[in-house]
C-alpha cells in the first residue's frame, strides 16, 4: 500500500511539473510571438518564473523546448535569448514553405469541405476589414489564421509540425516588416488561392500558394531593406524599429 501511495503521488507530481511546463512554454511563446519579448531579448527565469508564478524549474524546461522549436537560443555563459533572424534564413525559410504550401494547395483543390471553405472566405472577409482599418497587427494574426487553416485541412500530421516551426521562426523576422501598402495585393492573392481550391484546379491551387509565398518573400525583402534605411547602420541588436 505504501508503495502504491508513493508511485501515485510520483506520478501526480510528474504531471503537475509537466503541466505547469506546457503552461510556461505557452505563455513564453505568446510573449514572443506577440513582440513583448522581442528577438534579441534577453530571457530572465526569475523573472519569467515571478510573471508567470511558477517556479524556475517550469520555466527553465519550458526554455529548452522553446530551443528546441527555434524561438530562442542559448549563449554558454550568457543566458537565454530570443533568436534573431537574419535575411539569409528568412528567405530558405520562405523557399521551403513555398514548397510545403504548394502542397496543400494541389490536396486542398481535391479534398475541401463546404464548411472548410465557409472558414477560408469568413478570414478573407475579416482581412478585408482590417485593410480598410490599416490594422497591422490583426492583418498579421488573420494571415497566420489562414494558412494554419489550410495546413490542417490537409490533414497530414507531420507536414503541420514542419510548418508551424517554420512559421514560428518567420514571425521573428517578418512581423517587423509588414508594410500597410503591402496589404490589398495580400489579401487579393489570399481570395484567388481560395477560388481556385473551391473550383477544384488541382495545379493552379498549388501554383497560387507557391507565387504567394514567394511573393510574400519579395514583399519581406523591401520591406526589410526599408527599415534597414530608417534605422540606420548603428543600431544596436534586438531593437525594434518604431515605424513598423
Amino acid at each position: 500500500m505504501v508503495a502504491r501511495v508513493s508511485t501515485g503521488a510520483f506520478a501526480l507530481e510528474l504531471l503537475r511539473s509537466h503541466s505547469l511546463t506546457n503552461l510556461a512554454r505557452q505563455e513564453i511563446e505568446q510573449k514572443i510571438m506577440s513582440g513583448e519579448l522581442p528577438p534579441g531579448a534577453k530571457l530572465n527565469e526569475n523573472t519569467l518564473a515571478a510573471q508567470l508564478g511558477v517556479s524556475r524549474g517550469p520555466v527553465r524546461e519550458a526554455l529548452r523546448a522553446l530551443e528546441q522549436t527555434g524561438l530562442v537560443r542559448v549563449e554558454k555563459n550568457r543566458g537565454v535569448f530570443v533568436r534573431q533572424i537574419p535575411i539569409e534564413e528568412a528567405d530558405e525559410i520562405y523557399e521551403l514553405r513555398a514548397a510545403l504550401e504548394q502542397m496543400v494547395g494541389s490536396k486542398l483543390a481535391r479534398t475541401i469541405t463546404r464548411g472548410q471553405l465557409k472558414e477560408l472566405h469568413a478570414l478573407i472577409g475579416q482581412m478585408d476589414q482590417a485593410v480598410a482599418r490599416g490594422d497591422l497587427d490583426a492583418y498579421h494574426s488573420l494571415n497566420l489564421r489562414f494558412h494554419g487553416a489550410l495546413v490542417e485541412f490537409a490533414g497530414n500530421r507531420k507536414l503541420a509540425e514542419t510548418y508551424r516551426r517554420l512559421v514560428n521562426e518567420l514571425n521573428l523576422f517578418r512581423k517587423n516588416t509588414l508594410a500597410q501598402d503591402h496589404l490589398p495585393t495580400s489579401v487579393r492573392e489570399h481570395r484567388n488561392i481560395a477560388d481556385a481550391i473551391e473550383s477544384g484546379k488541382v495545379e493552379i491551387a498549388g501554383a497560387l500558394l507557391y507565387e504567394h509565398v514567394m511573393a510574400s518573400r519579395e514583399r519581406m525583402r523591401i520591406a526589410h531593406a526599408a527599415l534597414g534605411k530608417a534605422s540606420g547602420p548603428a543600431r544596436p541588436a534586438g531593437e525594434r524599429s518604431a515605424g513598423r
